[in-house]
């Protein structure tokens, strides 16, 4: 048996504890042993190029690095480093791993267990809703506070489209030599058009240390909370990169299993949490997101390719096509008064209009908790209110809008709009833009209206019945927008909209 050999056998056999591992997972760079209370991850002496493993003292800096790097969004999953050494009788043993020794024969990570029924991958289906939100806001505020990188912008991309045009090419025979060659020159004019951009965003702070694999497998759900985990810690190029292909992945992973609607509310939620931190200049990354997600999915392709899913890779290499198509982006405004499910319309409106994963969906209620400093579901004080602060909301918003919409996005504008100004607002932005205009009114009765806010829990939106009240006092003025009964049921709501 080779000493490689022999260190895997004690680690399957319980690394000393006696405990033999329940579960022993391989990947291309490491094997993972899973016992009832800690898992052991040991990277395999390897080297891709873009990695290299083949030295104990290279596998030590990259364990250390994956420690430190993962413990930014997953502190209690991972514990310690481990050296592997020989005590006095020749039997393996771990030691602290602080830095590298003589004695050191390998070195291994130790992390907590936890279920793999709660990585997304498992259950792509948990996203939908308000987890799919929550996910959204988990990345944004990670990249927040992520370092920044003078890496990043066109060159850390181009990185990535050399090695994928390289790896398909390769796999040509299997995956399509024409589609091949066509999403390669594709990609290519998209990279070109946009280097500016990504330079600009660079310089802008929107490169950062990032995640670098965030597709749902890298993900877990735990007492309702998202955790990110297993980042990249090999390859400095393939994580220091812009916060938008970061959140690219988890957007094209989605759609590509079919949780559309979960992609759009991961999208806004991040939108949403990344205007506490980085502005209205997030926005124009919104441009690029077609080919962010056309090279994750051209990643995925060659993955698959590789590990001998061709039908798979098929798909992918389609998808990333897709990405790249062109599509008119259209404003729409939903209005009504507090109550009228605003709110729900516009969230089903959002992944039905342009290119996935859809619209901005940006909420008033929301916009103004951000400016006041308040998450989402905070209560807001009665002067946050005033008719300054509302105009200042509805200023924002649609500068934002016009943000979104340059940058070739969908936008759905969810608000009161109950005065005539505030519409005349959202529709000037279209006019300005030369962009199709959509006007939403929802009503119901009254009644109808106060049931469904005493029974509100949880939303970003403040409002209460003495808040219905006012507005019906103030009344709307002649409303020029499309009228939508607000008591339909869902799939004859979204139709009489027009826009599916």
């Amino acid at each position: 048996m080779s000493g490689r050999d022999e260190l895997e056998a004690w680690l399957e056999a319980g690394a000393g504890s006696g405990e033999r591992a329940r579960h022993v997972h391989e990947t291309p760079i490491a094997k993972v042993y899973v016992f009832a209370d800690r898992v052991l991850k040991l990277k395999k002496p390897v080297d891709f190029g873009f990695l290299d493993f083949t030295t104990v003292e290279k596998r030590a800096w990259a364990t250390r690095r994956e420690l430190a790097f993962n413990r930014r969004t997953a502190p209690d999953v991972y514990r310690t480093v481990h050296s592997v050494v020989r005590g006095g009788n020749g039997a393996f043993r771990l030691a602290s791993a602080t830095k590298n020794s003589a004695a050191m024969i390998d070195c291994v990570l130790e992390m907590r267990p936890f279920s793999s029924d709660n990585i997304l991958a498992s259950r792509p289906e948990q996203v939908d809703g308000p987890l799919g939100e929550r996910l959204g806001r988990e990345i944004a505020g990670f990249q927040a506070t992520a370092p920044l990188t003078s890496r990043g912008g066109a060159a850390a991309l181009d990185y990535v489209l050399g090695s994928n045009a390289e790896q398909l090419r390769s796999l040509a025979s299997k995956l399509g030599h024409e589609q091949v060659e066509r999403l390669i020159n594709d990609t290519g004019d998209a990279f070109r058009r946009l280097t500016p951009l990504l330079n600009r965003r660079r310089d802008d702070g929107f490169a950062r240390r990032c995640h670098g694999d965030l597709h749902l497998g890298n993900i877990v759900v735990e007492d309702g909370r998202p955790i990110l985990f297993d980042c990249i810690e090999f390859n400095d190029v393939l994580s220091e990169i812009d916060v938008g292909y970061d959140l690219a992945f988890v957007l094209m992973d989605l759609a590509h299993r079919g949780r559309g609607e979960a992609a759009n509310r991961v999208l806004n939620g991040w939108l949403d949490e990344a205007g506490r931190s980085f502005g209205t200049e997030r926005l124009d990354g919104l441009a690029a997101m077609p080919l962010f997600q056309s090279v994750r999915a051209s990643v995925r392709a060659h993955v698959s390719g590789h590990g001998g899913d061709a039908e798979q890779g098929r798909g992918y290499l389609r998808a990333a096509q897709d990405h790249l198509s062109a599509s008119r982006p259209v404003l729409s405004a939903v209005g009504g008064l507090s109550g009228s499910g605003k709110s729900i319309l516009s969230r089903e409106l959002g992944p039905r209009l342009g290119l996935s994963p859809g619209a901005v969906v940006l909420r008033s209620d929301e916009v103004r908790k951000r400016l006041f400093g308040k998450a989402p579901t905070e209560r807001l004080p009665e002067s946050a209110y005033s008719a300054d602060a509302s105009a200042e909301v509805y200023r924002l918003m649609v500068e934002e809008a016009g943000a979104a919409l340059q940058a070739g996005v969908s936008v759905v504008l969810d608000a009161v709009f109950l005065r005539p100004q505030e519409r005349q607002q959202a529709q000037a932005l279209a006019l300005r833009l030369q962009t199709p205009f959509h006007g939403l009114w929802m009503e119901a009765p009254a009644d109808v209206l106060r049931e469904r806010l005493k029974a509100r829990l949880g939303d970003a939106s403040d409002a209460n019945e003495a808040v219905l009240d006012r507005q019906l006092q103030v009344g709307t003025g002649e409303i020029g927008w499309r009228r939508i009964d607000a008591t339909l049921e869902p799939s004859r709501r979204l139709a009489a909209t027009g826009l599916t």
